[in-house]
Formats: C-alpha cells, sequence, structure tokens
C-alpha cells in the first residue's frame, strides 16, 4: 500500500452561526480583546486558561474549559490593519467535528463598531439528526461570549 497525503480537517458543512454585536467603543478597542487569539478568557468565562504555542499565524491555542473539556485551534490568518482572523478546530473533546471560525471587528464610526463572530461547524457524531441541538448549543456560546465583549467596553 503507498500512502498518500491525507489529513482529517476539511472545511464543514455541517452549520453557520453569526453571532454580531455593536458597541459604542472605538474599534481599535474592541479588536484589541476579540483580536487577540490568546485571550479569549477575558470574554469568555468558561474558560480556565489558554496555553500557546508559537506566535501569529500557525499557532495553536489549547483552550482549557473549566469544566475539563479541551480544544485545540490553530490560527490561520491574522491581520491587525483589516481587523479580522480566522482558526480552525484541530481536537476537541466535544462533539465538534470540523470548526472553521472568523472574528472581525468593523468601525461604524469613531466611537461605534460592531464585532462579528462566524463559526462554519459540523458535529463529530449524530450527523444531520445533531444539527439543530449543535448549532443552537453554538450560537448561545457564541451570542454570550460577544455580549460580554460589549459588556467589558460599554
Amino acid at each position: 500500500m503507498q500512502l498518500q497525503p491525507d489529513t482529517l480537517i476539511h472545511n464543514p458543512d455541517g452549520c453557520r452561526v453569526v453571532s454580531s454585536v455593536e458597541i459604542s467603543a472605538a474599534a481599535t478597542s474592541v479588536w484589541n480583546i476579540v483580536g487577540n487569539f490568546a485571550g479569549f478568557p477575558v470574554f469568555i468565562p468558561a474558560l480556565a486558561h489558554i496555553d500557546m504555542t508559537g506566535s501569529g499565524v500557525r499557532s495553536v491555542r489549547k483552550k482549557l474549559f473549566k469544566d475539563g473539556n479541551v480544544v485545540i485551534e490553530q490560527l490561520n490568518s491574522h491581520d491587525d490593519q483589516a481587523m479580522c482572523m480566522t482558526w480552525s478546530l484541530i481536537y476537541t473533546s466535544l462533539n465538534i467535528g470540523n470548526l472553521w471560525a472568523a472574528m472581525q471587528v468593523e468601525a461604524l464610526g469613531e466611537q461605534h463598531s460592531r464585532a462579528t463572530w462566524t463559526i462554519q461547524a459540523e458535529p463529530h457524531e449524530g450527523g444531520a439528526e445533531a444539527l439543530p441541538a449543535f448549532q443552537a448549543f453554538l450560537q448561545g456560546f457564541a451570542d454570550n461570549a460577544m455580549s460580554n465583549v460589549r459588556n467589558l467596553l460599554t
């Protein structure tokens, strides 16, 4: 048997979740919070801490949750000028198969901005039957986190 290049990571088909909040703060202030790949515990209280390997694009974060769950993700892109970044799931103890996510901040005025977290993901187990509950879980998680970002800055 001749081995060929393969990977378990692919762009997910499952569902798309978008959580967006408008914030009465300068876009750069919002980006300083949501654009910090290692800084998500600031607005996700369920995180105990994050261990980083490397820095910048291709760096890997290991998110350790207070409930014992683990998520490992790789930073795919990061642009401070455009205030956007993307990342992909490598491993998790949660029922998540593949996941791709993006965070973006746009200025709506000098002291007004919008932060948007987009998640494209699929459950690891359960297929199409698991999709409604899976999507509701992701949406609730993202909405809670983005609400916390708004509360930090207002």
